[in-house]
Formats: structure tokens, sequence, C-alpha cells
């Protein structure tokens, strides 16, 4: 009874410890999916924008600007913006991520998307993320399966009718819970207040065998200060650093990682203080006998190896089980990596190593001449 204690226990821990890292990675690894899938080498942002989900103006002269430098091949001005979204199937609303940019530059490195670039030529025509959450297809799920073929949709974006062409993939976000993509043009009839002249992000594609790093601090000098100059690394790794440190979801679920550690080292602790305590006379005489210290050590350091891998292998199995689960309800990109599976190993055998040292104190201290 005792030993499945200490496995349930560790198994416990092994699972709270994999979902709060599998829930940190795909938050960063969500955040960055447009980041990463954009067509660019530099991107111009405004300094106002916290994040891309609901991105600041700025003037498009600054793109032009920068499209001046002769290392810069072309551009492409990106208007983003949440609207309302009527799901065509069950008619509820939701936010929606839109997109708007010449249909004719390249924007998006993803699956079926260059496919169907050309249909957004067409007025109120837009494409959509066959990921983006359940709530925006069919009550029965499966955008992918809903557009096969040539089929053709007419719904509402901010109360205008449009006609969803065809789908892309892409992916949520602790931010995004859907996504479509529109010309510039059709993205300005949604939003019919806001100014072609101010767009949220500008992408700037470099000549073959320019470095980005040089282009880019070339143009932090020439460009004014109300714009952000990065390449995709810089980008990148500013969106991660706003989920990280700006928000609490980075924080909670590091935290909730280190809690399932001291959870697991206090019932391992618990188990072996008193099986240690139980055989307190055997210790006795070890020690009697003139065995050291470290040999009595390692008999429960090796107790504590075998606990740490009989709890790590069932609470692998349910995190695995919890990350299909979760990724299907989500489309959160959650999965067993061998990286994160090492690495909470070592957390395993390193929180049992520490309970363990702490547990066999007693038999450090032990005098065989009072237990006889």
């Amino acid at each position: 009874m005792r030993l499945l204690v200490a496995v349930a226990g560790i198994g416990f821990a092994v699972l709270l410890i994999m979902m709060q890292l599998g829930f940190r990675s795909a938050l960063f690894e969500s955040a960055v999916r447009f980041h990463e899938r954009f067509d660019y080498d530099i991107s111009l942002f405004s300094t106002d924008s916290v994040f891309i989900v609901r991105p600041q103006g700025f003037s498009i002269r600054r793109l032009y600007q920068a499209r001046g430098d002769a290392a810069v091949a072309d551009v492409t001005p990106v208007y983003i913006f949440p609207a309302v979204f009527r799901n065509p199937w069950t008619h509820e609303r939701r936010s929606i991520n839109t997109i708007g940019f010449p249909p004719a530059d390249p924007l998006l490195d993803t699956p079926g998307f260059a496919e169907r670039q050309s249909l957004l030529t067409g007025q109120d025509v837009v494409i959509l993320d066959s990921q983006s959450r359940p709530e925006f297809g069919p009550p029965s799920g499966g955008l992918e399966t809903a557009f096969s073929g040539n089929t053709v949709l007419r719904t509402e974006i901010n109360d205008r009718e449009v006609e969803i062409a065809g789908v892309f993939h892409m992916g949520t976000s602790f931010g995004i819970d859907g996504t479509v993509v529109t010309s510039v043009d059709n993205w300005l009839r949604l939003f019919p207040g806001r100014d072609r002249d101010e767009i949220q992000l500008g992408l700037l594609r470099l000549v073959d065998g320019a470095d980005a790093n040089t282009v880019r601090d070339r143009l932090r000098e020439r460009l004014p200060a109300d714009v952000l100059v990065m390449t995709r690394a810089d980008f990148v790794a500013r969106e991660k650093a706003y989920w990280n440190s700006a928000t609490p979801i980075g924080y909670v679920f590091a935290f909730g990682a280190i809690m399932g550690l001291v959870v697991g080292a206090i019932v391992v602790y618990q188990i072996l203080f008193a099986d240690v305590t139980e055989h307190l006379p055997e210790y006795a005489t070890l020690r009697a006998l003139g065995y050291a210290n470290r040999f009595v050590s390692g008999i429960v350091l090796q107790q504590a190896g075998i606990l740490a891998l009989l709890g790590y292998l069932p609470g692998l199995a349910a995190a695995a089980w919890l990350y299909a689960r979760a990724s299907a309800a989500t489309n959160l990109p959650l999965a067993v990596t061998l990286e994160r599976a090492l690495w909470v190993l070592a957390m395993t055998l390193a929180m049992c190593a520490v309970s363990a040292l702490l547990a066999v104190r007693k038999v450090r201290r032990l005098d065989p001449a009072e237990v006889f």
C-alpha cells in the first residue's frame, strides 16, 4: 500500500509538472505563430503596441521610407484588428482576428495559404483558418472537412456579408481564437472608420545577401522613433517576453511546475521517512558492522530512484493522454517532446534524491547502542 501511495504521489507530481510545462510551452509557441510564418526579414511595429493581437497603428509612410533603403527589396503593409464573426452554422458571434494585405504580395508561409491567396482579389472574400477554435465551425466539428472541395459559405463579419472562399492552416493561441485573411480593400470595408494610410504591421524583405541586423540598425537610425524596427528574432523575442513577464500567465505556469515538484518531494519524503523509521534496527545493524553512512544513504537513494521511475511512467502516460485531449479541444500545440520528457525525468529523479537525503538524516545520526 505504501508503494502504491508513493507511486501515485510521484505520478501526480509528474503529471502536474508536465501539464504546466506543456501549457507554458504552448503559450510561447502559439503566441509567435504569425511572427514565425509571416514572409519577412525585418518588421515595423508601433512603439505603442503591446502585442500582436491588438496592435496600434502607425503611418504607412514609415514603410515607404524604409523601402528607400538599397537593401530592402519590397514591402508589405499589413492591417490587423479583431472583428465580430458570425458562425454560418450556429449563427453565434465571436471575436476573430482579421488580417488585411495586398493579395499580390507574399504574406504567410503556411499550408493552404498560397493556393487560395488569389481568391482574395474578389470583393468581400475572405479565407478562414481551419485550425480556429471549434466555436467557429459546424457543431459536428471539422472546418477542414466542411470546406473540402470547392465549398463556399456566406456569413457576416462586423455585420457585413462576406464570402468564405476556403481555408488555410495556422492555429490558435492564448490571445487568438481564430483568424480570417482578406485583401486590404475588403479589410477596410469591414472597418470603414479606419484609415488606409494607418497600418498595424510592416513587413520588409531584403535583397539576397543583405544582413538583417545591419539593415535593422541602419533603419533604426533613419526612421522616426514612433516605430520599432525588428528582425524576425527580435519580433519573436518581444512577443514571448510580453507573455512571460508582462502577463501573469507565464508566471502562473512556472509556479505550477514548482508546486508540482514540492508536492512530489513531500510525498516521497514522508514515504521514505516512514520506511527508514520502521527499519532502524536493520540500519543500526549495518552501522554496527562498520558500514559507512555513504553505504546506508545509497540504499535509501536507490529506493528513491526506483520510486521515481515507477511514478514517472504512469505520470508521463497520463500527461500524453491529457495533452491529446487538450490539443483537440483548443488547437494549441500540446505534445510530449523528448526534450521535455527527459527534463521532467531529471527533475523527478532530483526531487526523489533530495527527499531521500532528508529522510536518511535520522540514520546518519543513529547510534547503534541506543537502538539495541
